[in-house]
């Protein structure tokens, strides 16, 4: 069996971060969202990835290199643009040959991981299997549509009158069947081949597909909402840590991870809390759910509850909470004196002021 994991897309949601980065590296709990897919993916006992990529490609090799240190074998295939999830599988037929294959969204994330899945999928085999999850807003998502026996009879993506409110999670499991269904189907109004007309294909040709309602934990991390709710899941299971240094005039309580190179002076850290290896946390309160990324500075500040990237600084400002800060960002006081705000702002960005 291999595994397609899929990280090209542009990531507007999550814009202007994913303007000079790609979305599925962004970091939760200081590791990039792609990772734990790679992970849970190599835990499943999956050793051959399929990585698609974009426009973001060199960023995304650079990062996980030939897949070893995951102990995987990684494959790059390039796709000129964002067509769809069955253009995916289009352009990787090669790669995925007569195998049986995962797919999976690389900024999706899922608690537990999926080696659950990939036994049950390996000991029954149906010609494909999805996971749903019920949502409160149906209309983002791929929706599925159960019939009375509770069996997978309909599917449509991000539909404008959603028939149901569960939606396909971003794994999915497929024999080869599939590539005959992705190369039968049209692109959508929305000009894609979308996984989930093909997936109809299936049910229509009479294929046994089969679904599974998840009730653990599952997020699309394409905004900065879905980020922060999950950087705070993963960062429940976090240990504590003392690697770097700690002064006596500073206070951890709770779990608080305190990396190499890092150090805490005068500072008051109410866990679960990352401080990355060569931050600097100096006369600040840093609050319960916040990553703070290798090279952070966090000084004469407040701040919960976010997620602060690498080299950024956070200096003389009372408090700051529900955030992502970029890399090599810079946040300041305003001057007093003219009482007025000063920015340089990039495309897409989004500022909320606190007069």
């Amino acid at each position: 069996m291999k595994a397609l994991v899929l990280s090209g897309g542009s990531g507007t949601r999550l814009r202007p971060i994913t303007h000079t980065s790609a979305k599925q590296l962004v970091p939760v709990a200081n590791k990039p969202v792609l990772f734990y897919g790679l992970e849970a993916i190599a835990d499943a006992g999956i050793t051959e990835v399929g990585i698609v990529v974009g426009d973001t490609a060199a960023e995304i090799r650079e990062a996980v290199g030939d897949g070893s240190r995951f102990g995987l074998d990684v494959t790059y295939l390039p796709q000129d643009r964002p067509a769809g999830l069955a253009h995916a599988v289009l352009i990787a037929r090669e790669f995925l040959g007569a195998d049986d294959f995962v797919m999976y969204l690389g900024d999706n994330f899922v608690v537990g991981g999926i080696t659950p899945l990939v036994e049950s999928f390996r000991s029954e085999r149906p010609d494909a299997q999805v996971l749903l999850t019920k949502v409160s807003d149906p209309a983002q998502f791929g929706v599925a549509e159960l019939d009375a026996e509770g069996r997978l009879a309909g599917l449509e993506e991000k539909p404008r009158a959603p028939k149901s409110d569960l939606a396909l999670v971003g794994v999915y499991l497929f024999t080869p069947a599939v590539h005959r269904a992705v190369r039968a189907i049209a692109p959508s109004r929305r000009g894609e081949l979308e996984i989930t007309d093909a997936i109809q294909w299936l049910i229509d040709e009479g294929h046994d597909v089969r679904s599974t309602t998840v009730s653990g934990y599952w997020k699309d991390t394409g905004n900065v909402t879905d980020m922060l709710e999950v950087n705070r899941s993963v960062l429940e299971t976090v240990e504590s840590l003392r690697a770097g240094s700690v002064d006596a005039d500073s206070e951890l309580i709770g779990r608080v991870r305190v990396e190499a190179g890092a150090r805490v002076v005068r500072s008051r850290i109410v866990g679960p809390v990352v401080v990355g290896a060569g931050a600097v946390v100096e006369n600040a309160y840093v609050g319960p759910f916040t990553s703070l990324a290798p090279g952070c500075r966090i000084v004469d500040s407040e701040i919960e509850y976010s997620i602060v990237l690498r080299d950024a600084s956070v200096t003389g400002v009372r408090r700051v909470e529900a955030s992502l800060i970029g890399r090599d960002v810079e946040v300041t006081p305003a001057p007093r004196s003219p009482s007025a705000h000063r920015f340089v702002l990039g495309d897409h960005s989004k500022v909320q002021i606190s007069s």
